[in-house]
């Protein structure tokens, strides 16, 4: 009977295991755990999901540079880039002629992404940043993306909400919802489509389309309601604010973004990105 309690937890505890660090990939851990994993999975990340480039730039970088395109230079986000896959499939397209700025939570990931973007370095900006606290004024980006990232945040209805926040009136929201057989192995991360449906109409979005995408994912497309105010990169330091305490802007000195207000300073590191986490 020992023998049989001590395989039967045993088991228990590989599916618990299974379920926390494969599954639900460290989300109930907290969000250290979550960067922690990414951190060790970055080297290999790219050869495990094998991503087809032709497909995100034709399902992902072509519509979205189409609906930008009558924004003059226009201002993109993507949080949870990873290894900068939406900004590759995006500045991939000739009609594209603005900017990206991606922000992760994963240092690792995101020194993936500075080397894979280095042929487009003048038109991408990397930060290292929790996506629960966007470092943005509100109303800063012409389009906002967060593609298989909100059931992987501790927060995600915070998070659409921060989403939603930084992006200007009749600006474009691309997000991303888990569906499929692992979803309801997810309470609270991942929604059902009329949950999630319902949660973007609570915010200021219209002509909200929730479409199936992939076998795992559903992909929202909506615009931020209010009289459209695109156009125009700002310079960062404009749009940037201190995370640790909310002032603005942030200007650039010495190798580093710097908060006139509580004394903190963000370096740019040597493969050029942003270090905000832990400052």
């Amino acid at each position: 009977m020992g023998w049989i309690l001590l395989l039967v937890s045993l088991a228990l505890l590989v599916v618990l295991v299974y379920w926390q660090l494969i599954i639900a990939e460290g989300t109930y851990l907290g969000s250290r755990a979550v960067a922690l994993l990414y951190d060790w999975a970055a080297p290999t990340y790219e050869r495990i999901k094998q991503f087809d480039p032709a497909y995100e730039q034709w399902f992902l970088g072509l519509p979205l540079a189409q609906a930008l395109e009558p924004i003059p230079a226009p201002l993109v986000l993507d949080v949870g880039t990873g290894t900068g896959r939406l900004p590759r499939a995006l500045l991939f397209q000739p009609r594209f002629r603005g900017r990206v700025v991606g922000l992760d939570i994963s240092r690792r990931m995101l020194a993936q992404a500075a080397r894979l973007t280095r042929p487009h370095a003048g038109r991408v900006t990397l930060i290292w940043q929790d996506a629960r606290t966007l470092p943005f004024l509100d109303a800063a980006f012409d389009a906002v993306t967060c593609l298989e990232v909100l059931e992987f945040t501790t927060d995600p209805t915070g998070v659409l909400r921060e989403l939603v926040r930084v992006l200007r009136p009749g600006g474009v929201l691309l997000v991303s919802n888990r569906v499929g057989p692992d979803a309801p192995l997810l309470p609270g991360r991942a929604f059902p489509r009329l949950v999630f449906e319902t949660l973007l109409a609570s915010l200021p979005l219209e002509e909200v389309q929730v479409r199936s995408w992939q076998v795992d994912y559903d992909l929202a497309w909506a615009v931020k309601a209010g009289v459209p105010q695109g156009g125009g990169v700002r310079p960062l330091p404009e749009i940037l604010r201190c995370p640790a305490c909310g002032h603005n802007p942030l200007p650039m000195r010495a190798g580093a973004y710097r908060c006139a207000e509580c004394g903190q300073a963000y370096p740019v590191a040597e493969d050029g990105v942003i270090e905000m986490i832990g400052r």
